[in-house]
């Protein structure tokens, strides 16, 4: 007969549980081994992790372009390709710019022509704001004054120089009537698309917080149009030293282009070319001064400033 303490045949014996340590015994702190492939994986993770490349800054990079077709120009007339009496030599052109500074010919024509350009830019730009306001805020403004600006910006205003000049001489008039004209339409069309594109619910909801008409202008519409009216700015202002080109063709005394149409009776290459590159240095400032602008008031809207490095 079994004893009471013994097993019962044919039952399982119970699970096996590790006594625990007792009271004195210190814990084993030894952490577990890790599997063998977290250790293995470790390494390879380190070898494949990507080194920061090199990022070149933008000014650089939006400066190799200009460098980049100016020392092939330095090339092509050091080897002969470009012959002189084609286009003179950057080198060439450098020292006719020293020359012309010295003698201060350079500075009075730049003088001149920014003076032209800034009285044909202010009156264009005056002329535009009061046209594209009445026509974008009214719908008779709208009816009256679009159509004509659509039909004007058609003519080419180069060809209207002849009609100037039978109007209004051969002074200084039609040189700032020219630049004037130049700087109205892409004034006129890019802030009068701005104001119409504002968005409908934004005027709703000014009108629901107890906006009036002059409070929905200045709040909504106007903030609204500002980015267009910027892009605008930047067009008018490379049109302005545009039409000032053609300007000064016509009877000109002095400025930029008074020194190019003597240069070409002399075949002078040199200096057309430094004309040429004053103008494009005086446009290109003003395209600065206005992105400088357009950072300052349009600080507040978030845009797109493309991809990448």
């Amino acid at each position: 007969m079994p004893s009471p303490h013994s097993p019962v045949s044919g039952a399982s014996p119970p699970p096996h549980t590790s006594a625990p340590p007792p009271p004195g015994a210190a814990e084993d702190s030894t952490p577990p081994a890790e599997p063998a492939v977290a250790r293995t994986s470790r390494p390879a993770a380190r070898r494949t992790r990507s080194r920061p490349r090199l990022r070149v800054p933008r000014g650089i990079r939006r400066a190799s372009g200009p460098l980049g077709l100016l020392l092939l120009w330095f090339l092509a007339a050091a080897t002969g390709v470009l012959p002189e009496s084609v286009l003179a030599s950057p080198i060439d052109v450098v020292r006719r710019g020293a020359d012309l500074i010295g003698t201060g010919e350079l500075p009075q024509a730049i003088a001149a022509s920014g003076r032209r350009a800034a009285l044909g830019f202010l009156i264009g730009a005056a002329v535009a704001l009061t046209l594209s306001l009445t026509a974008g805020l009214f719908r008779l403004g709208e009816d009256v004054i679009d159509a004509s600006m659509g039909m004007f910006r058609a003519i080419p205003w180069v060809g209207l120089i002849p009609l100037f000049i039978v109007w209004f001489g051969i002074d200084e008039t039609p040189k700032i009537a020219l630049v004037a004209l130049g700087v109205t339409y892409p004034l006129y069309f890019n802030i009068y698309g701005g104001i119409r594109s504002a968005d409908a619910q934004l005027i709703e909801a000014g009108r629901m917080v107890g906006l009036g008409r002059i409070g929905l202008i200045r709040y909504v519409i106007l903030p609204s149009a500002l980015p267009g009216a910027l892009v605008g700015l930047r067009y008018a202002l490379s049109t302005a030293w545009l039409a000032l080109v053609f300007a000064e063709q016509v009877n000109a005394d002095a400025g930029i282009g008074y020194l190019m149409s003597n240069a070409q009776q002399y075949f002078q290459t040199d200096v057309i070319v430094l004309c040429l590159a004053v103008y494009a240095v005086l446009g290109l400032l003003c395209d600065f001064a206005v992105r400088l602008l357009s950072r300052r008031l349009l600080d507040w809207r978030a845009s797109f400033e493309g991809e990448g490095a």
